[in-house]
């Protein structure tokens, strides 16, 4: 029995690409940048497993055995979580945490004993997920599927990314330094702790009358900030590209949030990070100002 990243007929996934986020703007169209999950100030961390941070950075050598997972796992929360499922299945349980990209959860009965593996979103998550976890997991619940798939769609921001990129990554345009600018940005306002990727996107094709661009977007999957090239041009100032980049990279920390049962692709931490960018003010008025002249480039 496996719970892959997406498993029909459950709803069940793991982090995909997001819809955007359209802005009102004059009669001419409007404009919008991608949204995308990922946290506050900092990227958030689960405390009952991380992933280990590039060794070259510690004061001592991590060393691990080739094809473990390179995450610490807090033992205490995994025996919890074992012992939830020796008491549901009266038998031994054999727990293993993972940090796959594609499987969130399997498991199997061999000679009496329950061989279990779970992502590690699960060692923290609240109890009545645990308690669908266990479900599932015993008892194929439906229900609790449910539950548990939404969950993992709701972490898709700690799941690793396969970094599969369907493109070639293209940073340097006739006009402007993709890299160069992501580079700057990551440094100012990440502490250079961010490793999403970044590519000029593709041109649409032409239409007659273009009311709507989507000036950037983030694929979770890939890791993968995607910049519109209508923003390649010399009357794009920089300051501009800057902000488009810095928005897109927060949906790489931020994940999206709830209220009231429904989604929140921005929600209020990512609205008060996203106003941090030194010219915040400056840049949205660039864009309310030639919101016509980007839809006449795209």
């Amino acid at each position: 029995m496996a719970f892959p990243f997406a498993h029909p007929p459950f709803i069940a996934g793991g982090p995909r690409g997001h819809k955007t986020r359209s802005t009102q703007a004059p009669p001419a169209g409007r404009v919008s940048r991608g949204t995308g999950k990922g946290s506050p100030l900092a990227p958030r961390v689960s405390p009952a497993a991380i992933r280990v941070p590039d060794p070259r950075a510690l004061p001592f050598e991590v060393r691990f055995p080739p094809g473990y997972p390179r995450i610490f796992v807090h033992e205490g929360a995994r025996q919890a979580m074992a012992r939830r499922l020796e008491l549901a299945t009266r038998c031994p349980v054999l727990l293993s945490v993972t940090d796959n990209f594609r499987e969130m959860l399997s498991s199997s009965r061999d000679g009496g004993v329950l061989r279990a593996r779970v992502h590690h979103m699960f060692l923290d998550a609240p109890a009545s997920v645990q308690e669908a976890l266990v479900r599932y997991l015993v008892d194929q619940d439906r229900e609790a599927s449910l539950l548990v798939g939404q969950y993992i769609d709701q972490n898709g921001y700690r799941i690793r990314a396969s970094r599969k990129v369907s493109t070639p990554l293209r940073t340097q345009g006739q006009t402007h330094d993709l890299l160069a600018l992501y580079r700057k940005v990551n440094h100012t306002y990440f502490g250079g702790a961010m490793d999403a990727l970044i590519t000029w996107g593709r041109r649409g094709k032409a239409k007659q009358k273009r009311r709507t661009i989507k000036l950037g977007s983030y694929s979770a999957v890939e890791r993968l900030i995607r910049i519109h090239p209508a923003l390649d041009r010399p009357w794009v100032p920089r300051y501009f590209l800057s902000y488009i980049i810095y928005h897109e990279m927060l949906h790489h920390v931020i994940p999206s949030g709830e209220e009231q049962g429904r989604r929140l692709i921005h929600p209020p931490e990512f609205l008060a990070r996203e106003r941090m960018f030194r010219h915040f003010d400056r840049a949205i008025t660039w864009e309310k100002t030639h919101v016509s002249r980007l839809l006449r480039a795209s």
